[in-house]
């Protein structure tokens, strides 16, 4: 089951070992899949660029969601080299500091628009640019955390940007179901991200999510790119729209 041997899959968003998206991106490679890898900018290459080479990735591109000729130049090369793509999952996330560290109701009307042009709109921009290479159906995923449903300490602005995301996952979801292509967001509970690390009061939030879980135990990257794996594979086919928690359970403790 889950075998994903000649299926191709796009990952945006590692930034070193502890990335959700490097734990995605090695469990589809474990299955079988061609990767196409992708890595922010010059400063971020050398971190990436090895990971990549040793996941085999036939494509290791530059790729800034804000820049869209890399976005244009990064479909070009998978449509090249693998023309089609089977799996999209896009694990990116941004807000500058002062919003993500003050109240949201004093973050910045630039801020706020920039954490959701970076984190939502770039999900709906990949999707639509690999619509036309899952001739055959094709699974897209981005990741979410527990801060969209409720408040979460420290999570700030990001609570309502990722709110979005996981709206943007229902109504595509919904509009893309007759072709076969599903739309799924990964939720999993506290990880130490170079992302997450930015949060406030990181570490409480971390013991906490540990203590509540009732396996106490916090999510890792492998879990995420084993639920990765089963999303992106046939078996998942009729799974759509959904917010997956992999989180010990914690999303559920009052």
């Amino acid at each position: 089951m889950f075998d994903l041997t000649g299926k191709t899959a796009l990952v945006v968003g590692i930034a070193n070992q502890q990335s959700i998206a490097y734990g995605c991106a090695k469990a589809l490679k474990v299955q079988g899949a061609r990767l196409a890898v992708t890595y922010l900018n010059e400063k971020a290459e050398p971190h990436v660029r090895p990971l990549a080479e040793e996941l085999e990735a036939e494509i290791i591109a530059p790729f800034d969601v804000r820049s869209p000729g890399q976005e244009e130049a990064l479909f070009d090369q998978i449509a090249s080299r693998f023309g089609r793509l089977d799996t999209l999952l896009h694990s990116i996330a941004f807000a500058p500091r002062d919003d993500l560290h003050g109240r949201v109701v004093d973050c910045s009307a630039e801020g706020f628009a920039q954490a959701m042009d970076i984190s939502v709109h770039s999900f709906l921009r990949l999707i639509r640019r690999s619509e036309p290479l899952m001739r055959d159906g094709g699974s897209c995923m981005t990741v979410s955390f527990q801060g969209a449903a409720r408040v979460e300490l420290g999570y700030n602005m990001m609570g309502p940007v990722k709110a979005a995301l996981e709206a943007a996952v229902r109504y595509t979801a919904a509009e893309l179901g007759p072709k076969g292509i599903r739309v799924n967001a990964l939720s999993p509970g506290p990880l130490r991200t170079r992302a997450a690390s930015g949060l406030a009061a990181f570490d409480e939030l971390l013991d906490a999510a540990a203590a509540r879980a009732p396996t106490h135990h916090l999510a890792t990257i492998e879990d995420c790119g084993a639920y990765a794996v089963f999303l992106a594979s046939p078996e998942a086919a009729n799974i759509t729209g959904g917010v997956h928690m992999i989180d010990g359970g914690y999303g559920i403790v009052a």
